[in-house]
């Protein structure tokens, strides 16, 4: 699967998981997650590769225990389920 269509199938998966995803352009500062009173926020940085973009969202995704697995695309599966290091 072409990359920028996991990161879309991840995107997608992340804001249903509850999180506010922001794409904002940050001039290759780098995105990441964290929770703001409450409200779990991913910030994705627009001038960062596809792959880039991908790591944070999957680093994300890894920190939600109540993410159902068998309701995920068989590969985002596989991509969460390799260590972080490896997914970028």
């Amino acid at each position: 699967m072409h990359i920028a269509k996991l990161l879309s199938i991840a995107i997608e998966t992340a804001r249903s998981a509850g999180y506010e995803v922001r794409e904002e352009v940050l001039d290759g500062a780098g995105g990441g997650h964290c929770t703001i009173r409450g409200r779990k926020c991913l910030l994705l940085d627009m001038t960062q590769s596809h792959r880039e973009q991908l790591s944070d969202t999957l680093d994300a995704l890894r920190e939600l225990p109540e993410l159902n697995l068998g309701d995920l695309h068989p590969i985002l599966l596989a991509s969460l389920q390799e260590p972080a290091a490896e997914a970028a």
